[in-house]
């Protein structure tokens, strides 16, 4: 197996200002290491795979919010927290896109 530890891209900084490209890396390399149903709804991934999928997610987002997310043992749990602190900015960046 792969080393999950080396980080493969930016980790999601506190703020969210990488969010949307955060986004798509993670689903990239979850996809690529068969982990990506561990962050969908209604998922029957293992305790092994959601155990690595959330390794994988905490080692890529910004040490202050490893902290805040300390208490939380589910990959898909992680991905909605963060998803719904950060959501907004999908809009903020694509109406600023459609402006430029």
């Amino acid at each position: 197996m792969t080393n999950i530890e080396n980080q493969k891209f930016i980790a999601l900084d506190i703020s969210g200002k990488n969010y949307l490209s955060w986004v798509l890396d993670v689903k990239l390399h979850l996809s690529v290491k068969k982990l990506r149903h561990t962050i969908d709804e209604d998922n029957a991934a293992s305790n092994e795979e959601r155990a690595t999928a959330l390794i994988f997610l905490r080692h890529h987002i910004d040490d202050g919010m490893k902290y805040e997310y300390l208490t939380v043992e589910n990959p898909l749990e992680l991905w909605q927290n963060l998803n719904d602190r950060f959501e907004h900015l999908k809009a903020v960046v694509l109406s600023k896109a459609l402006n430029d």
